[in-house]
């Protein structure tokens, strides 16, 4: 867990446990993007007392306190990612599942455009395109 993560904790009234910080790890060191059970799954490796239910909570707590964000990645199940600095956006695949992160810098543009024609304050942008990697279609192909 790094600094801004035990701050952002601690200003969210949190406390820095020893699963929270697990957790925070297995998430950072994946790249983001996996769901409860693969968080679960890698986390286990490293504290097989671990229960499924904790990493429910614990995820839960670093969604509140603003540390990790929860993505609808076009399944039916969440996924988790760090909450970063910078924003961007996914390409995923409906065949595989794969998740490729893109920068826009069109996209601060845009709500800044769109916020002025509306009336709005927009506070974050989420663009998910959803298509057909190009592996996926090689393998249609054959």
């Amino acid at each position: 867990m790094n600094e801004s993560d035990r701050k952002i904790l601690r200003r969210a009234g949190k406390r820095i446990t020893p699963q929270r910080v697990l957790i925070l790890k297995v998430i950072r060191e994946s790249g983001g993007h996996l769901d409860a059970d693969e968080i679960y799954r890698l986390a286990k490796q490293k504290a097989p007392r671990l229960s499924l239910s904790t990493v429910y909570r614990t995820i839960n707590v670093l969604k509140e306190a603003g540390v990790i964000e929860e993505l609808h990645l076009g399944e039916e199940h969440h996924h988790y990612e760090l909450r970063g600095e910078k924003g961007h956006h996914h390409l995923i695949c409906q065949d595989c599942g794969k998740v490729v992160e893109f920068e826009c810098p069109f996209s601060e543009q845009l709500m800044r455009d769109l916020g002025e024609k509306y009336g709005f304050e927009i506070a974050a942008i989420h663009l998910d395109l959803v298509g057909h990697c190009a592996e996926c279609r090689r393998e249609e192909r054959k």
